[in-house]
């Protein structure tokens, strides 16, 4: 993440940008339309601050470490997945993961677990009690 801060203008003016999702004072969150546009330049040879440029960006607003650093994240993770990896992926993984349906051999083996666990429980219990009556004594 860039460390140059977004002023109240410029995140109006990136907001107007069609090829923006989101903007706050620290960062840019771009559409997933102009992540594809942004690889197919580059498998052209355009350089990263041209396309930034024709899809209506102010390089000097973004700042060149900004793109650079955009430039390389997609570049990377549509070496690995494709456009796939293009995707921003943040709303469907967020909270907790769902519970997946356990077999009966896993039941079991919780269900013995935690039998194990409340007899250690007990036996725990019964030591201190019997501690304490010889204390008392």
């Amino acid at each position: 993440m860039s460390k140059k801060d977004f002023t109240k203008n410029e995140i109006k003016r990136l907001s107007s940008n069609k090829y923006v999702r989101s903007v706050s004072s620290k960062s840019i969150t771009y559409t997933d339309e102009f992540k594809h546009i942004f690889i197919a330049e580059k498998e052209k040879g355009r350089f990263a601050r041209d396309i930034f440029e024709v899809c209506g960006f102010d390089v000097e607003v973004l700042g060149t470490e900004r793109i650079k650093s955009a430039s390389k994240r997609w570049q990377k993770a549509y070496n690995q997945d494709g456009l796939m990896g293009l995707r921003d992926t943040r709303a469907e993984n967020s909270g907790r993961t769902k519970e997946k349906e356990l077999s009966m051999e896993e039941k079991n083996a919780r269900l013995e677990a935690q039998i194990n666990l409340l007899k250690a429980e007990n036996e725990l219990l019964k030591k201190i009690r019997f501690a304490e009556r010889g204390m008392k004594k």
